[in-house]
């Protein structure tokens, strides 16, 4: 099964070369004709139609029109001077033909489409459909930082240091899941307040816009795609086995002053590894249960054509993920599928009205055992019991133990009983072999409308435009349950070999075939706008533009009382000079409901100003400089997008049961308590923001530069702050508080990206490099603070800062620890982490505690991309790089915090004791709580500074000629892989993850075929 697919393409392939002559097209001559039209819908004259194979070359007459007779499929050429030129097969139902201006690209910005060259005010842009010719991908955000300056892919992603940007497909805020790659057309990325102002409060972090692919006036073309892929696992968690973690167990407990618990012959009998059932060493990450590679399927079917009356795109997809656990019980199962179909429709009504038309289905499910395995394999000590009992090694006259297995309900593979132990009678293996199971279910319909009116009857250049969208989604649990029995068994060896004495029952075998539904959600999105747009040129030189815009959408959740709703009114006014001297104002009127009345509208003012300077006279000599625009843009905008809740402005009283006071006689059981003041002037945040754009190309396009300087300011953030007022107005003993929300901190942002491409033919290899980058500087520029020392105020500090205590090596000896300032966090001995006593008090607490450094899980400081392509002839080789440096992380997961009952990872081979106290990294096992060493420090912190090689592809197109006589249009090959390395000082632990599954390399092969 996991080679179908691929035996299935190769065969579709071989059968299509071995049959040429079948699928042979016999020429014909159609005869076409239509209006070539330019900007703005004008028919362009002199426009030139070529058709080299038939030897044709005409030019419209001044109405544009054209009239030819060529033959079927050929190429036709269609060329006129200042646009590009456009190349489609000869068919029938082709008439009217669209040029786009030379050097332009029109690009969706906030609602409408701009051209390429135009564009100001902190936007960036990529066209997916040329990446994926070289890059195949699936997610659509995949990779977008190596293309994209100012954006960070890490973790959830930011935009310019902001956590929380607005997703939008075809103008709906919808997950960017719910859109795969091949579906794309393009993705915007919104990033200057300028940019974002008309989407109102929610876009004050930015916005991504998706848009998805429309039909076009042709032929109807098939799209295929088939891909077979394997992912690997990085890096597995690595555990002691059983008699290591006893060895270890006993040097904590030694540590401690304690008896060791491990005699040496039970740490014999579990290193001899002769008896396994007996002597359990579970390694949960063997071969044994976790896979060493698993599968990936995917198939991707997209549809478009269509005549100047009606446009269509339709695209079918199909994957399954195969899951990394081994196939034993219910994990034989796990899998996860989605399927999903999308269709976009334009339709021209007539001259006026046109319109368009979305739907989107996606069905999804993941089976799973009902086992949380990973979060196990992490805390499970190896020796705790054995996952198996052999049912041929109990003595043949324990009868009490057959009749426990003639009762029992699973036997695994006619063999085993289910093991486990009074302490755990339930384990992740039994419950994989006989627990049941659970499938997520998720079902998303997606449907958008837009209507085009043109209205220049009424006044020349106005149109009016409005789009209407329902999004639903839902989803749930089915899971089946079962109950099921573990035995441990008692051993005896007096017959010279290994026996089961008896067997000790825990639980019982029963499967009800009930099936559970749970963790049912439902969710909606409407979403709403409607738009005034007028475009107007005078004399050729001066270009207008403005918009008046009504827009919002309401999400609601199962359980969530409240609707997420955003809601406003935007202005766009633009006019630029003859593409040289540009001026754009945005303005949005937002609405909250989180405020109180008189507090619920703001007004959000932006304005750009943009200059072509390579189109001024004294640049025209320049030969070096191709381009150069320079753009500065700034505005504020009003957002409640981190106001936590509503209401919050209000005072709140809570009756809770007590003793200590009554409102009513002849009790004493109920209290009235104040939980918050109020404050009715609590309002929006606001993001002040200035930035200055630059945008160059060099040496005949050789180097292009997109580079963009902000400085923003989110002042009036939303804090409950106790520092600011008397202590009184919070008390313990009656529980009492009447602070109430205020608009206070605020939050600082300097930083730049770019965009930087170098393009160049060498022979006949065409090479292009790009370079991007961002760097991000934050600061708590105010804060509501109050303390003892001031190298710990948070303000001045950057937002994302590491605190902790700086450590100064172990303590040596008790003379060590004596002569120390006194320690807070527990009792200490030698082998723990000794801190820096910061204030000089002689007692390390928590006002030791110091900035460490900058954080950088979600992002480091300076986060960069590059990606290289090199074509030649019919091979296109292609890979992208991404890293970042500046950021630190802290290892506090369970893998390297142990003490107590924990299990033990590799670290505590490195641990301090008093033969290795001179080489030790690590600190003293115990067997009881740590908290001295176990808490946030310079010496769990490590650099999180790493180049990842994200992907690499090689891609080999069939020619054209060679195509010629098959029933192909188009057919590529392409291998690649992804997340393939991590070069970094510490890629062992940014590669490790504890807890969940492993991080994977993924190969695919795949073909694509247009027919």
């Amino acid at each position: 099964m996991r080679y179908i697919q691929l035996k299935i393409v190769l065969c579709f392939v071989l059968f299509a070369f071995s049959s040429v002559d079948i699928f042979a097209q016999i020429d014909q001559k159609i005869f076409l004709s239509g209006i070539v039209m330019g900007a703005e819908g004008k028919p362009l004259e002199n426009a030139a139609i070529v058709s080299k194979k038939d030897n044709i070359s005409i030019v419209t007459d001044k109405t544009g029109s054209y009239s030819i007779n060529v033959t079927t499929n050929t190429d036709l050429e269609f060329r006129a001077a200042g646009y590009t030129t456009l190349v489609i097969k000869a068919t029938t139902g082709i008439d009217d033909i669209n040029l786009n201006k030379e050097n332009s690209n029109l690009v969706q910005v906030a609602f409408k489409k701009e051209e390429s060259r135009d564009l100001i005010g902190g936007i960036s842009f990529i066209n997916q459909p040329e990446i994926l010719e070289k890059n195949y991908t699936t997610y659509s955000l995949d990779g977008v930082q190596a293309f994209v300056g100012g954006y960070n892919g890490s973790n959830n992603g930011n935009i310019w240091g902001m956590s929380g940007y607005l997703v939008l497909v075809d103008g709906v805020p919808r997950d960017a899941s719910t859109v795969i790659s091949t579906e794309v057309e393009q993705i915007t990325f919104l990033k200057g307040v300028s940019a974002v102002a008309l989407y109102g409060s929610r876009a004050a972090k930015g916005v991504i816009y998706i848009t998805t692919k429309k039909g076009k006036v042709q032929k109807q073309q098939i799209t295929t795609r088939f891909d077979n892929g394997v992912f690997v696992p990085k890096s597995l968690p690595k555990y002691l086995g059983s008699a290591e973690y006893m060895h270890y167990y006993n040097q904590a407990r030694v540590n401690d002053g304690l008896d060791p618990t491990y005699s040496d012959e039970t740490i014999y009998n579990y290193a001899s590894g002769k008896n396994p059932y007996r002597y359990a060493d579970v390694n949960y990450y063997s071969p044994k249960y976790v896979k060493e590679f698993y599968f990936n399927y995917d198939a991707n079917v997209e549809i478009t054509g269509g005549n100047k009356s009606a446009r269509y795109y339709t695209v079918v997809n199909f994957s399954s993920q195969q899951d990394p656990l081994q196939s034993f019980g219910e994990a034989e199962k796990n899998n996860n599928n989605r399927f999903n179909v999308r269709g976009n429709v334009d339709l021209q009504i007539n001259d006026r009205f046109s319109a368009t038309i979305g739907a989107n289905a996606i069905y999804s499910n993941s089976r799973r055992v009902n086992a949380d395995y990973w979060g196990s394999a992490a805390t499970l000590r190896p020796y705790l019991y054995s996952p198996l009992v052999p049912i041929n090694m109990i003595e043949p006259s324990d009868a009490a133990s057959m009749a426990l297995v003639k009762n029992s309900n699973y036997i695994v593979d006619g063999q085993y009983l289910l093991g486990g132990t009074q302490l755990n009678p339930t384990n992740p293996f039994a419950s994989i072999y006989a627990g049941g199971h659970n499938t997520f279910t998720s079902r998303q319909f997606q449907f958008n409308t837009g209507i085009n009116v043109k209205l220049g009857d009424v006044i020349d250049g106005l149109t009016f435009h409005t789009d209407f969208a329902v999004d639903y989604s839902n989803s749930y649990n089915q899971a089946y349950n079962n109950s099921y029995a573990t035995y441990e068994a008692s051993w005896n060896n007096y017959a010279g070999i290994d026996q089961i004495t008896s067997l000790t029952k825990y639980g019982k075998d029963s499967k009800t075939g009930i099936e559970n539904i749970s963790g049912s959600s439902l969710s909606q999105t409407v979403a709403f706008s409607g738009q005034f747009n007028y475009v107007k040129k005078i004399n050729e030189q001066h270009n207008l533009s403005a918009m008046l815009i009504g827009s919002g959408f309401q999400q609601s959740l199962s359980g969530v009382y409240h609707k997420t709703s955003n809601a406003n009114l935007g202005l766009n006014l633009s006019y630029n000079f003859n593409q040289k001297y540009y001026a754009e104002f945005n303005g949005a009127f937002v609405h909250s409901a989180k405020f109180a009345e008189g507090n619920r509208e703001g007004f959000s003012p932006t304005m750009t100003l943009g200059w072509k300077l390579s189109e001024e006279d004294f640049m025209k000599d320049v030969t070096a400089v191709n381009n150069l625009k320079l753009s500065v843009s700034g505005g504020v905008l009003n957002t409640d997008l981190d106001v936590s809740n509503y209401f919050l402005y209000e005072s709140i009283y809570s009756q809770t049961d007590g003793q200590w006071f009554s409102w009513r006689d002849g009790a004493l059981n109920r209290s009235t308590d104040a939980r918050r003041g109020e404050n009715l002037d609590l309002g929006f945040s606001k993001r002040n923001e200035l930035n200055v754009g630059l945008e160059g190309a060099f040496f005949k396009n050789f180097i292009t530069l997109n580079t963009n300087f902000f400085v923003n300011e989110v002042t009036g953030n939303i804090i409950q702050p106790s520092t600011l007022y008397p202590n009184y107005f919070v008390t313990g003993f009656p529980n009492t508080s009447f602070l109430p929300y205020i608009n206070y901190n605020d939050d600082k942002r300097i930083g730049f990206d770019f965009d930087l491409r170098f393009n160049k033919k060498v022979g006949n290899v065409d090479l292009a490099l790009g370079f991007t980058g961002t760097y991000v500087d934050t600061e708590a520029t105010k804060r509501a603070e109050l303390y003892d020392d001031s190298y710990q105020n948070r303000q001045g500090k950057p937002l994302d800062a590491l605190w902790g205590l700086k450590s100064d090596g172990f303590f040596m000896n008790a003379l060590d620890i004596a002569n120390s300032p006194s320690q807070t966090f527990g009792q200490v001995k030698p082998g723990d982490i000794k801190y820096i006593d910061q204030n000089g008090d002689g007692i390390i607490d928590n006002k030791d505690e110091i900035y460490l450094g900058k954080a950088g899980w979600n992002g480091a400081p300076f986060t960069f991309g590059v990606n290289f392509t090199a074509k030649w002839n019919n091979f296109t080789f292609f890979t992208i790089f991404t890293g970042q440096t500046g950021g630190y992380a802290m290892k506090n997961s369970s893998y390297f915090w142990m003490d107590g009952e924990d299990k033990y990872s590799i670290n505590v081979r490195d641990s301090w004791t008093e033969e290795t106290k001179e080489t030790a990294t690590y600190p003293r096992l115990t067997s009881l709580s740590s908290d001295n060493n176990f808490r946030s420090s310079d010496f769990w912190m490590y650099s999180t500074d790493r180049v990842n090689l994200s992907k690499v592809q090689l891609t080999y197109d069939f020619p054209k000629k060679m195509l010629q006589k098959t029933f192909f249009n188009g057919l590529s090959v392409y291998a690649l892989g992804s997340n393939l390395l991590t070069i970094s000082q510490n890629r062992d632990v940014m590669e490790l993850t504890v807890g969940s599954a492993p991080q994977t390399r993924y190969y695919n092969l795949g073909v694509k075929a247009l027919f």
